[in-house]
């Protein structure tokens, strides 16, 4: 039973990679760009529901959904400012460099105005755990809670992508943005659009990573916005479907990597594991091999 524990938690802790994935994988695949203060974006979504909590007494729902308007509004503002201006640069290492200072921005904004003191988070779940097997397996409510909001994610997300036509407009600015903009798509609001639904999704994870783990710090989506990036790298970057499995193989890897190998040696079983799928597989699970014309 313990091993079942143990992969249940793997999955809840991968879903919320995976959700984290997705605005790596989205902006990545339709703005070919990496935006390294998404994982920053977690932890102001986590700042602005705790606040809502804790300062101004709203309920976690509604903390929830303020929080996912901020960081969407966050999210097109970053890219509207920082991005947008630099992306015909002739180097995409300016845009890498610009998201690094955006993330250290962000970062010390919270500073100055939470200080580096941990916040404890108070959990915006409250669905009762469930017992099996005669109580020797117990599912937690934050595992249910995040597990399904992952799955009603991924098919939202999907269905919109394949079925709107906002969402066909990224795919075909994904495919190619001088042709989507000759054929009267707006790449800028397309991509913004990208970007806000990133940010919102990250709000939403960090609500759930901070649930699950109620330690709230300035610092706090920097470690975890790098691991939901090597899982999007793991699926294969630019794949929805690659986001959501990197997602939770890596979470699993993670939980069972502490539990039966060493908790100081789990972040390097999970990067070492990526490396050799890599090696494997360079465009990762679900990643298509691109061959450019000359």
């Amino acid at each position: 039973m313990s091993f079942l524990s143990y992969l249940i938690n793997g999955i809840s802790l991968g879903s919320v990679y995976a959700i984290i994935a997705l605005g790596y994988t989205m902006v990545y695949g339709i703005a070919k760009m990496l935006n390294f203060a998404h994982g920053d974006v977690i932890m102001v979504g986590g700042y602005v529901a705790f606040t809502m909590m804790m300062n101004v007494g709203a309920n976690p729902v509604v903390a929830v959904l303020v929080s996912i308007v901020v960081c969407t509004v966050l999210g097109i503002v970053i890219e509207a400012v920082a991005y947008r201006p630099l992306r015909e640069a002739a180097s995409p290492l300016a845009v890498l460099i610009t998201a690094i200072g955006v993330s250290y921005l962000l970062q010390n904004v919270v500073l100055l105005i939470f200080s580096s003191n941990p916040k404890s988070f108070p959990s915006v779940v409250g669905v009762p755990d469930l017992k099996l097997a005669g109580g020797s397996l117990i599912i937690t409510g934050k595992a249910i809670v995040t597990i399904l909001s992952c799955i009603v994610i991924m098919i939202v997300l999907t269905t919109f992508i394949n079925k709107t036509k906002p969402g066909q407009a990224m795919l075909a600015v994904s495919e190619d943005k001088g042709a989507a903009r000759l054929m009267g798509i707006n790449v800028n609001g397309t991509i913004a659009l990208t970007f806000a639904i990133g940010s919102g999704l990250a709000a939403v994870a960090g609500v759930l990573l901070c649930s699950a783990y109620p330690s709230l710090t300035p610092y706090t989506g920097a470690m975890p916005g790098i691991k939901a990036f090597v899982a999007a790298v793991f699926g294969g970057i630019g794949s929805i479907p690659g986001a959501m499995v990197g997602g939770i193989l890596l979470g699993v890897i993670e939980i069972l990597a502490k539990a039966y190998i060493s908790s100081q040696l789990a972040d390097a079983i999970v990067f070492a594991v990526l490396i050799i799928v890599l090696l494997v597989k360079p465009t990762g699970l679900f990643g298509k091999q691109i061959q450019e014309k000359v």
